[in-house]
């Protein structure tokens, strides 16, 4: 029994030995092993060091690279990076001692660049075009696994389109700023299936930035033009609609004009109707002699 005893102890010694040996003294606040920063933002990096004793020293320090500013205290570094260059992407490590000790804790600092910047062609699809293309400008870093493209209908990415492939080129800039900031366009191409019916409105390029801790994605739209055929009953109605009315403006026309003589008609009566009176006034002046005889 008191072996027994002896043994479970001393395994919950053990146990208790391996969960302190596994605190790490050293607290680095982002705590991930690669920490991602825009081009042109700010990051800070925290270094604490848990030491009971006194006298506890910690220090961020660079790799090849340059470091940024430091602010160092007991038992507390922080790495402040500014405006950050391509050039400010490398490792990080912070350095602590303790009571003899030493311990350190290193970091990659990553720095990317992905703006909203999405360019498609052709700018319109019409139904039997064979490719569409879509590029990211100004872009790093360009690794398949970081930047990817999708080609997305109703929100799914469309089924049967082929991609052939990114395309990397330098960007050209105006006013070059130096190799330190050199970006890349990104050009990804698709052949396209058949779009169905009805054809959808527009299909979306989706470009992806995925790094550790972080996803950004940027979407442009390809609308999509009807084809021929569903345009036609638009335009054969409206030819239907002013044929008609021209036909049926002539015979109007007609009918105007015949109403407007029955009218003239039953205002002023024919000629020959209009000397009746004049005619029968006369005759019955000859009857009573009473015409008269111009003098010779």
């Amino acid at each position: 029994m008191d072996c027994g005893l002896a043994l479970l102890l001393a395994g919950l010694l053990g146990l208790l030995l391996g969960q302190s040996l596994q605190v790490k003294p050293l607290q680095v606040e982002p705590p991930e092993p690669v920490v991602a920063v825009a081009l042109g933002a700010s990051r800070q990096l925290t270094c604490r060091l848990v030491c009971a004793e006194r006298g506890a020293s910690v220090q961020w320090r660079g790799l090849d690279t340059s470091l940024g500013a430091v602010q160092s205290d007991t038992g507390r570094s922080v790495l402040t990076v500014r405006n950050a260059s391509l050039s400010a992407a490398g490792t990080r490590v912070c350095v602590g001692s303790c009571g003899g000790r030493t311990f350190q804790h290193t970091v990659q600092l990553l720095v990317y660049a992905f703006p909203d910047q999405l360019t498609v062609s052709p700018a319109a699809l019409v139904p039997g075009d064979p490719e569409v293309a879509c590029t990211a400008h100004k872009v790093t870093p360009v690794d398949p696994n970081a930047l990817s493209f999708s080609l997305l209908v109703g929100g799914q990415e469309l089924e049967g389109a082929q991609a052939l492939g990114p395309e990397v080129q330098e960007e050209e800039e105006e006013e070059p700023q130096g190799d330190e900031d050199v970006l890349f366009r990104v050009t990804e191409r698709w052949r396209l299936p058949p779009l169905g019916t009805p054809v959808p409105p527009a299909l979306y390029c989706q470009a992806t930035m995925r790094l550790p801790g972080l996803e950004l994605s940027h979407r442009q739209a390809i609308p999509v033009s009807k084809p021929a055929g569903d345009q036609l009953p638009v335009a054969l109605w409206t030819s239907s609609a002013v044929l008609g009315l021209l036909l049926l403006a002539l015979p109007t026309y007609h009918l105007w004009k015949r109403c407007r003589h029955l009218a003239e008609d039953d205002t002023h009566p024919p000629a020959s109707l209009r000397l009746l009176p004049q005619v029968s006034a006369w005759a019955g002046l000859r009857g009573t002699g009473q015409v008269g005889i111009s003098p010779s």
